[in-house]
């Protein structure tokens, strides 16, 4: 059997190209006992992969990707086509983090991504696979995670979520409103804000790019705001910091601003109003909260089946086009998760 399998072949210099990867094609050998071969269905384009993306990744995250050899590390879901496994058959739907190949021998019980990615069984009856790539997956944790654990959500705050179009920012937005919180959100065009004030819902929403962010939050929210979830960094990260009311708390889960800049930007120049104002800033990873996995699929699946839950998708098809779905997310074309369907040869 032969299946493809896309490499990186140079770090990108700013935004990726497709010339930074390429398509290779490799034998797939049958599986080993304790291994499972899957035939991939869909992958996940995660603007943190940038990270991974250079010669040597931020101090403490997932090493960098070799160049010239697969990228492992990656969600991904699939079908089961050989087993050397018990409690894995032929058939079963399974997610795991080998992505960005036709198929994978994947090692069950090896722990990947810090548990977030191990080889796990998936339920499908009435939810579709990909949705364990996003709302019911690791994007979901990051959301659940951050909003109720990290920045410790009270009765009465109110949100601000920057990237909240995006698929983390949409869901911690919508879980901040079904909690009763006023919600804020920030996001890169004027279809993307009737997107997160018409379909989502929330009190109040900006384009950062047509306006000073400091006015357009002040704007929102006059009196303040208590929590702020961040996966931009950067000006968005300067503004909350003015914004945030005493005993504020901010949750970082990514800084998108700087995964592309060429050397790290200065840090925000407020940061003082941290000590005035005793704000505690906490960044966090979804790798870090796995033990969480339970308690969120348990609460986020309920709201989904209730309707209360939206998860819009921006689909890319076929595996060869899966470095042209990461570009376009760190451009901020998408709409919720960026996912790839993949077209598995053979």
């Amino acid at each position: 059997m032969i299946g493809r399998e896309v490499q990186p072949v140079a770090y990108p210099r700013g935004e990726i190209r497709p010339s930074d990867f390429r398509v290779v094609e490799v034998p797939v050998r049958d599986p080993r006992p304790g291994e499972v071969l899957v035939r991939n269905t869909w992958t996940s384009a995660d603007a943190a992969l940038r990270l991974r993306l250079r010669e040597k990744s931020p101090p403490g995250y997932f090493p960098a990707f070799p160049l010239g050899a697969p990228m492992d590390g990656i969600m991904t879901v699939g079908e089961v086509v050989a087993s050397r496994v018990d409690g894995f058959a032929p058939g079963d739907t399974v997610w795991h983090a080998s992505g960005w190949r036709d198929y994978s021998l994947v090692e069950a019980g090896g722990q990947a991504l810090g548990g977030v990615g191990t080889l796990t069984r998936l339920d499908v009856e009435g939810v579709p696979a990909q949705a364990y790539l996003s709302v019911l997956g690791a994007s979901g944790l990051t959301a659940y995670a951050g909003l109720f654990h990290i920045a410790a959500l009270r009765e009465g705050d109110v949100v601000w979520v920057s990237a909240a179009a995006g698929c983390v920012g949409g869901l911690v937005a919508q879980m901040a409103k079904i909690r009763g919180h006023r919600v804020i959100g920030s996001a890169g065009s004027a279809e993307k804000v009737r997107y997160l004030l018409d379909e989502l819902g929330l009190d109040a929403a900006f384009d950062y790019r047509a306006g000073s962010i400091p006015e357009s939050l002040r704007e929102a929210a006059p009196d303040g705001i208590d929590v702020y979830f961040d996966n931009v960094g950067g000006d968005h990260l300067r503004a909350a910091l003015g914004a945030l009311r005493k005993g504020g708390r901010v949750a970082i889960c990514g800084m998108i601003s700087e995964y592309d800049a060429p050397e790290p930007p200065p840090g925000p120049s407020n940061l003082m109003l941290a000590v005035t104002n005793d704000l505690t800033i906490r960044g966090f990873r979804a790798s870090s909260n796995a033990h969480l996995l339970p308690e969120m699929t348990r609460e986020v699946g309920a709201w989904i089946r209730e309707g209360r839950l939206r998860h819009r998708e921006t689909v890319v098809e076929g595996l060869e086009r899966a470095p042209v779905a990461l570009a376009g997310l760190m451009r901020g074309d998408n709409i919720g998760k960026t996912l790839v369907r993949i077209d598995a040869a053979g």
